[in-house]
């Protein structure tokens, strides 16, 4: 290991070293181990480029959701495999191992992946390129001069103005995530839907839109997300574990399909927090981070949205960068305070958000 960078491992010290107060943090356990806020199976807090905190919680997934997963639904449309969210081999974590899935998180993963090949050069197109281009427009449904309209930089920000609905439970057949993951081919069943408003002007969360990134990325640089992102970010990281699923057709699940460990995680955190440079080495244009982490777009509840990461309020009228996945999987960056922290768990049938309460909670161990 060199300085404080974790390739090879995390240099620990205790919160009060670190200059956090332990008593919040310990709160927070004690309400994990109490179920107060349920399901959470690992707790992780970095300041200074050191872990502070870490715990981790063990629940019996397959004693819990023996029922659902022999159900076939929304959430299960196979009674068994990688989309059977409730298959406690690959639910939360992946075949017995450390790595957790990240659902969601997987789209600022993706973020980065294509940020690092624009500042290689490897991804030659502009953010205002028509997705249409990576298309052949006569396979296409429902295309019309929105469509046409439509770039990479809505694609981003998920503002891409196709009719998506994705408010409404993940177990709710209306879901677009859960149609699209009932299909086949899910790059189409995105393009193909229609458009509900011009692209740029609303706002609607899609997990569709990433999926379409995964297809972009590989027609413009001729490499698999998966693959590029393993040579360009995880190894550099020294991340040497993880799981990507795919699609039926094959393709990376861009929009939910990442697994990581937690401390492999705060690694994708801590690169952000150090502006995209990594132990001397320049892994993201810091051009990149900046706009990544820029409101492009109102999103929710005094929520904002920049290429695939949420900023949430923290309380001090300052936004915490946030990447966030169904289920409590949560990457939180206060870039003020030079901290990392990692939640991660598997309360699948609770829709409630703890995103504030928890950062609020966390605010609270900042001394000073």
């Amino acid at each position: 290991m060199s300085g404080d960078w974790p390739t090879a491992g995390w240099r620990r010290t205790t919160p009060e070293a670190a200059g956090l107060d332990a008593a919040p943090l310990a709160a927070l356990d004690r309400d994990f181990v109490a179920g107060n806020v349920p399901l959470v199976d690992d707790f992780l807090v970095v300041r200074g480029g050191a872990i502070v905190f870490e715990r981790r919680y063990a629940h019996d997934y397959a004693t819990l959701y023996c029922a659902q997963a022999r159900t076939p639904g929304p959430l299960n449309a196979t009674l068994a495999g990688p989309y059977n969210y409730f298959d406690p081999a690959w639910h939360p974590y992946v075949g017995g191992s450390d790595a957790h899935t990240l659902q969601s998180i997987s789209k600022s993963v993706t973020s980065a992946t294509l940020g690092i090949a624009l500042g290689r050069g490897e991804f030659q197109a502009s953010l205002e390129a028509p997705v249409l281009d990576w298309f052949e427009r006569s396979r296409v449904r429902h295309v019309d001069a929105r469509k046409e309209r439509m770039t990479l930089r809505h694609v981003l920000t998920m503002t891409t103005g196709l009719d998506w609905n994705e408010d409404v439970a993940y177990d709710d057949p209306r879901n677009g995530a859960s149609r699209m993951e009932a299909t086949r081919d899910w790059v189409q069943f995105v393009i193909d839907q229609p458009m509900a408003h011009e692209p740029g002007a609303t706002f609607a969360y899609s997990s569709g839109a990433t999926e379409l990134l995964a297809h972009v990325f590989e027609r413009e640089t001729g490499r698999d997300v998966e693959h590029y992102a393993c040579e360009h970010l995880f190894a550099p990281l020294g991340i040497r574990h993880h799981y990507w699923k795919r699609t039926p057709l094959g393709v990376v699940d861009t929009q939910g399909g990442l697994y990581l460990a937690a401390a492999d995680l705060a690694k994708i955190g801590l690169l952000y927090l150090r502006r995209g440079t990594w132990d001397g080495a320049r892994i993201l244009a810091a051009d990149w981070v900046r706009d990544s982490l820029a409101p492009h777009v109102d999103a929710r509840d005094g929520w904002q949205y920049g290429y695939q990461w949420w900023l949430v309020p923290d309380g001090r009228g300052r936004f915490a960068w946030t990447a966030l996945g169904i289920g409590g999987q949560h990457l939180f960056v206060l870039p003020d305070d030079d901290l990392v922290v990692v939640l991660t768990g598997w309360r699948i049938l609770d829709e409630t958000r703890y995103a504030e309460p928890l950062l609020r909670a966390i605010v609270a161990a900042l001394r000073g």
